[in-house]
């Protein structure tokens, strides 16, 4: 599915972690939205990147605007 084929976006927030505080919006209520950051790699070959993953989980006790993604420590 397409971004632009999806309709009723719902505001959210992310919740602790390295992106605590940010807003965006979702469509379809995703369990688990991903947030990544670009890492410096030394000596990397050509077109190679690297990037810390963060894992943030829905909130499923939240059921109105801004739905909440909690950060999971334990996802690597």
């Amino acid at each position: 599915m397409e971004p632009a084929d999806v309709t009723g976006w719902e505001a959210a927030v992310l919740d602790g972690g390295p992106a605590d505080g940010m807003r965006l919006k979702v469509a379809d209520r995703p369990r688990v939205v991903q947030v990544t950051y670009p890492c410096r790699a030394e000596s990397a070959p050509p077109g190679v990147r690297v990037e810390g993953v963060y894992v943030y989980r829905l909130d499923h006790s939240v059921t109105a605007e801004p739905l909440r993604y909690g950060f999971d420590i334990a996802c690597p």
